[in-house]
């Protein structure tokens, strides 16, 4: 059995912790919250024995083996380093952190420590992505791939009202790219690795954060787009378009439908029979790589996780976002 920690008393968590309550090797120990009221509610609620409002202390106690953190972007890294410090395993809610560097310091801090560092994101080791690993092969020269995630954001609404919550507050490293975009992004570094360019756009709210935005990354004989927002929907579908067939899949997020339309108009679909909460199979999978003490996930791997945060970086930087955490080091 391995006891969880966790930063961040919000609906994230509650889901996780939905997703982890059927397994037998997770066990919630401690609740980090700003607010010892909201940890000590929090905790009651899950069953968690210890309660903390300071993170050195949360990370010093020898009753966490591992710490889930879903916390607002910006802190990612420095709570991160400090729990992987002591020898604390990491699972971090994605985006992994406000950008690239760091990122790589806490890739350094995981290997320094000899811990495990994952990423959450869940669609990358959902059934149905790996339905999309397994078959992929089906389709072909593959010439595009489209991850397309765009949900209009209930903030948005206090946002026009002249209130600007966490989810389009530069402060926090937020924004469409950080929180929706990295859905699209991340499946494509894991299928097809570093983008030899990208093209960016995207429209700056007057907060700073981008509300919606469009990325062209160019490969050696494909081209990928992705699109993203907070501030619109839309309904049309991912896909993965080959010279023999496109492979379809309506949710980026959670591939839990999966089909194929071949070129000869022969179809094939996943499976979705008997699938598990949507944020079951990382939690399984972080739980797997500790236990067999394992340095890292192979398919949320470090390297995906640099490329990811790298093309965020890039195209940030192409459509002038720019977080206080980028003028500053952990």
């Amino acid at each position: 059995m391995i006891r969880f920690g966790i930063i961040g008393t919000n609906t994230i968590t509650e889901k996780l912790l939905e997703a982890a309550s059927t397994m037998e090797e997770f066990k919630l120990t401690a609740v980090y919250s700003r607010t010892e009221e909201k940890a000590k509610t929090f905790a009651r609620k899950y069953g968690a024995e210890f309660t903390f409002t300071s993170v050195e202390e949360f990370a010093n106690s020898d009753s966490i083996d591992a710490v889930y953190i879903a916390s607002p972007n910006a802190f990612h890294a420095e709570q991160a380093v400090t729990c992987m410090s002591r020898g604390k395993h990491v699972l971090c809610e994605k985006p992994l952190a406000s950008n690239q560097q760091e990122a790589a310091v806490m890739m350094k801090a995981a290997k320094e420590h000899k811990v495990v560092l994952m990423e959450a994101v869940k669609s990358t080791l959902h059934p149905g992505f790996i339905f999309v690993q397994e078959n992929l092969h089906k389709l072909g020269k593959i010439r595009r791939y489209v991850g397309n995630f765009c949900k209009y954001s209930s903030r948005y609404d206090a946002y026009k009202e002249g209130t600007i919550l966490n989810a389009f507050n530069p402060k926090f490293s937020n924004g469409s790219l950080m929180d929706l975009g990295v859905y699209g992004i991340y499946p494509m570094a894991v299928l097809f690795g570093q983008p030899s360019q990208i093209q960016a756009s995207g429209v700056k709210l007057e907060s700073g954060v981008d509300g919606e935005g469009s990325i062209l990354a160019s490969y050696n004989d494909m081209e990928a787009v992705i699109m993203h927002s907070k501030i619109i929907n839309s309904f049309s579908a991912s896909e993965i378009q080959g010279e023999k067939g496109t492979m379809i899949i309506p949710n980026i997020s959670e591939p839990e439908e999966v089909s194929i339309q071949y070129t000869d108009g022969e179809q094939e679909e996943f499976s979705s029979d008997g699938l598990q909460h949507p944020m079951y199979y990382e939690m399984k999978e972080f739980i797997k790589i500790v236990e067999e003490g394992k340095d890292q996930s192979q398919v949320n791997s470090l390297e995906n996780s640099l490329i990811t945060a790298q093309i965020i970086q890039e195209a940030r930087h192409q459509i002038g976002i720019s977080f206080p955490a980028d003028h500053h080091t952990v």
